[in-house]
Formats: structure tokens, C-alpha cells, sequence
């Protein structure tokens, strides 16, 4: 249970960190390509054996995706920030635990690899996914006071986006990690992938910086150093918690999907003292339901 705690812990970590943006004048942006150079970092530094590298065929099908997929990192890792931002810390939260319904999707229709059969209770939690993002992320009122009214009704596209990019990341991760990886390389599959989105966020970086005139300051690269860390140590403890669970993916994500949307929203209004409208709190409830119906057959209650 410690590596579930500690995977919660740290992806909440990174939601309350983008949130503090603002406050500290960090560029998002600018941030959210350093912290990549920050996980890549944090990824050798937990490699057993760097040797293993070495064994990497860095011109294969499966790595040139990997490492594509790394713009779908800085895209994702983007929009959770905007809906961090600009939303609250507990539409981010919602909209990227809800698009495990993205992955269990193609799984079913179109990988095929589901290890059990759907029952009806399974397709209305999808269902009943769906509405509780819809209701998260409505907002009833204004967060900035100098933002323009008529920019109030536009705010629900941030966790849709949201919802839609970590759904296909999630997706990707779990489609190119099996298809072209061996169990015991997913910390590798991981690194390569982060790498890919420092190639590809250092050059937008460099165009901005030169074509646009942004300046880049170190707040920005300091606060994206700092991300880094959770950001890999969440993905990297729950995947050993997985393996204490024995792979039970079904089991596991549900679990960690509730405690981080639970833990993120308490974290949020003692920190940041967000309050949820009435319409937050239905959709966080049933967020709750929809994930218990998807797996509850691996829940034992």
C-alpha cells in the first residue's frame, strides 16, 4: 500500500505545483519543457543499470514512436495546467482520472485485449463517466476578477481537452509499451519517451524564444525542474504498485483514480481554498460511482 499511497501523493503533487504557476509568474510553457529534462534525470537516476540502454535500437519502428509520443506529453501535461489554472485543481483532477474511459475503449472494440467481459453496470459507468466530467467542469462563476464575462462559457474546453489528450496518451502508453516493450523495460519505455518530448518541446522553446521574442526566465525553469520529479515518480510508483497487485490493472487504476481526485480536491481548498459549486460536487461524486462501476467485478466489496 506504501507505493499506492506514494503514486497519489505524487499526481497530486502535480496538479497543486501548475496550480502555483500564476502565482510565481512560472511560464507554463516554459516550465512544462524543462520538466522533462527533470524526468529524464529522475528516470537514469532510478535505472538499475544503465547498461540496458545500450540495447535500445534508437532507428526501430518502436522507438521512433516512442519518442513521438512525446509530443502528446507536452500537449497533455499543457492542457492539465490551463485546467489547473483556469478551471481548479479538481476539474484537472477529474478530467484526467475520467479518461481511463479513452483506454478502456480501444481496449475492448479496438485491441481487443479486455480480460473480462463488459457487463451492463460496466458500459453505465462509462456512461455515467461522461456526466461527471460534463459537471466538473462547469463553472458558475468567475475565478479572475478582471476576466472578461463573455470568456466565462468557453472555460469547459479546458477539461474536455483534457480529458480527450490523456485519454489518447493513456492509450498510446499502453498500446506502444506492450507492443514494443518487455515487461521489465518500462522505466526505458518511459525515459525514451520523455526524451522525445525534450526534443520536441526544446525546439517550440527555441522558436518562441527567437521568433516570437519570450523571454525565458529561470522561475519558469526552476518551477519546470521541480514538476519533473512527481511527475516521474508518480507514474514510476504506480507502476510498482501494479506489480505488487500482480498487474491488476483493474483493480489498481479504479483505486488510484478515486484516492487522486479525493486527495487533489481536499488538497486544494486547504491550500488554495477552492470551493466547488454544486454542479463540481455532483460530478466528483459521480465520478466516484462511474469508476466503482467499471471495475467493480476486481473491487470485492
Amino acid at each position: 500500500m506504501l507505493y499506492f499511497a506514494l503514486a497519489v501523493v505524487f499526481t497530486v503533487a502535480l496538479y497543486l505545483i501548475m496550480r502555483a504557476y500564476p502565482r510565481y509568474q512560472v511560464n507554463s510553457f516554459h516550465a512544462v519543457v524543462f520538466n522533462y529534462y527533470s524526468c529524464v534525470l529522475t528516470g537514469l537516476v532510478l535505472t538499475p543499470d544503465l547498461a540496458v540502454f545500450q540495447q535500445v535500437k534508437w532507428n526501430s519502428e518502436g522507438t521512433l514512436l516512442t519518442l513521438a509520443l512525446g509530443s502528446l506529453f507536452v500537449t497533455a501535461f499543457m492542457l492539465i495546467g490551463l485546467t489547473a489554472q483556469k478551471v481548479s485543481v479538481t476539474a484537472a483532477s477529474l478530467a484526467g482520472n475520467m479518461s481511463l474511459v479513452i483506454p478502456v475503449l480501444f481496449g475492448l472494440f479496438v485491441f481487443k485485449n479486455n480480460n473480462k467481459d463488459f457487463t451492463f453496470l460496466n458500459y453505465a459507468g462509462l456512461m455515467v463517466a461522461l456526466a461527471a466530467l460534463a459537471l466538473g467542469a462547469i463553472q458558475t462563476k468567475d475565478k479572475t476578477k478582471n476576466q472578461p464575462q463573455g470568456a466565462l462559457s468557453a472555460l469547459w474546453i479546458f477539461p474536455v481537452l483534457t480529458f480527450l489528450a490523456s485519454g489518447t496518451n493513456n492509450t498510446l502508453i499502453n498500446f506502444l509499451s506492450v507492443k514494443y516493450y518487455e515487461p521489465g523495460q518500462t522505466t526505458v519505455f518511459m525515459i525514451i519517451a520523455c526524451t522525445g518530448a525534450v526534443v520536441i518541446g526544446t525546439t517550440i522553446l527555441i522558436y518562441r524564444i527567437f521568433a516570437c521574442k519570450e523571454q525565458l526566465k529561470l522561475r519558469s525553469i526552476i518551477g519546470g525542474l521541480i514538476l519533473g520529479v512527481p511527475n516521474f515518480l508518480s507514474l514510476y510508483f504506480l507502476l510498482l504498485a501494479l506489480a505488487s497487485f500482480g498487474n491488476s490493472a483493474a483493480f489498481v487504476f479504479p483505486i488510484y483514480n478515486i484516492l487522486s481526485m479525493l486527495v487533489s480536491s481536499v488538497a486544494a481548498w486547504l491550500i488554495y481554498r477552492e470551493r466547488l459549486n454544486s454542479l463540481n460536487k455532483w460530478g466528483l461524486v459521480l465520478a466516484v460511482i462511474a469508476i466503482i462501476l467499471i471495475s467493480y467485478q476486481e473491487l470485492n466489496f
